[in-house]
């Protein structure tokens, strides 16, 4: 199993960057494919990005593509997603999702292990 905090959420203004970071327990988090996802207030939770556990094939939503990069250090057990450019609309709670065999990355049912989210807020 593996446990997820998220880190590193607040207020920007638009146009700002932040970068999140996941930090994961347990000795296989280099084995865990890891995924970003965000609930906004009164919406789904919807995806973000992933990325496989070795670290290639990046998938993004197309809301995010272009502005938003993830990245993992499995030295340091942890996942980041450093977003640029960030706008009002991406404002939301996001959470970080691990799972060891994931057939669609985009998919929230495919993750069973959930961080308890971290806060972006992005004013106008």
């Amino acid at each position: 199993q593996v446990q997820l905090v998220e880190s590193g959420g607040g207020l920007v203004q638009t146009g700002g960057s932040l970068r999140l970071s996941c930090a994961a327990s347990g000795r296989t988090f280099s084995s865990y494919n890891m995924a970003w996802f965000r609930q906004a207030p009164g919406k789904e939770r919807e995806f973000v990005a992933a990325i496989s556990w070795r670290g290639s094939l990046p998938y993004y939503a197309d809301s995010v593509t272009g502005r938003f990069t993830i990245s993992r250090d499995n030295a340091k057990n942890t996942v980041y997603l450093q977003m640029n450019s960030l706008k009002p609309e991406d404002t939301a709670v996001y959470y970080c999702a691990a799972e060891y065999i994931t057939k669609n990355y985009y998919s929230i049912q495919e993750y069973a292990y959930w961080g308890p989210g971290t806060q972006v807020t992005v004013s106008s």
